[in-house]
């Protein structure tokens, strides 16, 4: 009887790595996935140690050199210096940090406002909650985010926490559209009028029934937005709306080298390539994680 015991224990214990292991051989069989994975490594190992491996941190400060100014790209300068001597390199690095941060931040908010609301629509689908509830979201949706961000941005002090602000207030009804739309199909399975028929709330039937259907779903948009809601910062930046100078903002950096173009070409090129490589990277594993969740389902 102990044996039988200490074997199924076992055998439970190594289920989860099973299905791990199982998991990243799907998510492996996409090249592009794993390429993405790799680059998204490396770019939040850059913002985590930029102080370190950055080849003048100094120059993500307040630092001026007018003698290395409009430096092209070479060995000390490998992505050549800004109209105020500072390296464009370590100032990309620095930029990671701002564009990591932004996005964690604007999801962080955005995301549990979407989920709630469209959780609570969609479980009281055909009611006056869920009228008001998506009439509110359609009203928010019925305006581009970029523009709707900018007003809000323009009405407020411009820095880099009130850019934070004005994207995640445009952001959720992403959400709530999207696990209204999740919800509403699953409410009526029998998991969840067998949960009902014994007397569950109806809290505990959005928390412990139906939010686990929308994980997947959640996941895999949560990892394509994160390209998105940087790339809207670097907008916003690039007008004027963001992290203001002399803090390293990828955006705010091609905002200023536009200014010198074509004969300073590096000055917008670099930051440039910097946030099509971190859209690249959310972009291409967020499309591994959808094909990954998607073979699961079959």
């Amino acid at each position: 009887m102990l044996n039988q015991k200490i074997k199924m224990y076992s055998n439970s214990s190594r289920f989860p790595f099973e299905n791990l292991k199982r998991s990243w051989y799907k998510f492996s069989r996409n090249p592009l996935s794993i390429l993405g994975l790799g680059l998204l490594f490396i770019i939040i190992l850059s913002a985590l140690f930029a102080p370190w491996i950055a080849p003048y941190p100094q120059h993500a400060g307040k630092f001026i050199d007018l003698k290395e100014r409009f430096q092209p790209p070479s060995t000390s300068h490998l992505c050549g210096t800004d109209s105020m001597g500072r390296d464009i390199l370590t100032r990309i690095l620095f930029g990671y940090r701002i564009s990591l941060l932004l996005g964690v931040v604007v999801l962080s908010i955005s995301v549990p406002i979407g989920v709630t609301i469209g959780m609570v629509a969609g479980y009281c689908k055909g009611t006056v909650i869920e009228t008001i509830c998506m009439r509110i979201t359609d009203i928010f949706l019925s305006v581009p985010p970029l523009i709707l961000a900018m007003a809000v941005a323009s009405v407020l002090r411009p820095n880099l926490q009130n850019s934070m602000l004005a994207i995640s207030l445009t952001w959720w009804p992403w959400y709530s559209r999207l696990i209204y739309g999740v919800v509403s199909g699953t409410r009526n399975e029998f998991f969840v009028q067998s949960a009902e028929i014994i007397g569950a709330s109806k809290v505990h039937i959005m928390v412990r029934e139906l939010f686990p259907q929308t994980i997947s779903t959640l996941f895999t948009k949560v990892t394509l937005d994160m390209g998105y809601a940087i790339l809207t910062g670097a907008s916003l930046s690039f007008v004027g709306l963001g992290a203001q100078p002399p803090t390293p903002d990828l955006g705010t950096m091609v905002s200023e080298g536009s200014k010198f173009l074509p004969e300073q070409w590096w000055m917008s090129v670099f930051p440039a390539l910097a946030i099509v490589l971190v859209i690249l990277a959310f972009n291409l594993v967020g499309d591994g994680l959808r094909d990954l969740f998607s073979l699961e389902r079959v």
